[in-house]
């Protein structure tokens, strides 16, 4: 398992599932793409209430920052071509709405600030 951060747009709409033991899960896709600009999957499940309901809030390409335990893993398209993938276990989430909610929340202008490095946007992550 790795600890990650991945960063990129929603890929149709999160979809809520239940397990066998009648656990509600979520389920997306998010489309990041790699240092080369070559897009890849990483398929998220979460369990976390918080997490499942900020992802369902979302629309298709609806751009968003995962953190949890990543898996690497392959998959073969059409044509035959193996192209790596990623699973990922969602534990955190920030998405532009919530960086303008601790903004405003901090009393600034959303539409006029940028995030600095270190910027603590989000308890989330």
């Amino acid at each position: 398992m790795i600890d990650g951060l991945v960063g990129g747009r929603l890929y149709g709409e999160a979809q809520i599932r239940t397990g066998q033991n009648g656990k509600r899960f979520v389920t997306c896709k998010v489309r990041a793409t790699a240092g080369d600009g070559e897009t890849l999957f990483v398929n998220v499940i979460a369990f976390d209430d918080d997490v499942q309901t900020a992802l369902l809030a979302l629309s298709d390409a609806d751009s968003v920052a995962l953190t949890g335990a990543l898996t690497p893993k392959v998959w073969t398209d059409k044509n035959g071509l193996v192209k790596p993938a990623l699973d990922m276990v969602a534990h955190g989430l920030l998405t532009a709405y919530n960086v303008r909610r601790k903004r405003q929340a901090l009393g600034g202008d959303a539409a006029s600030q940028t995030p600095h490095a270190g910027d603590d946007l989000d308890d989330p992550l």
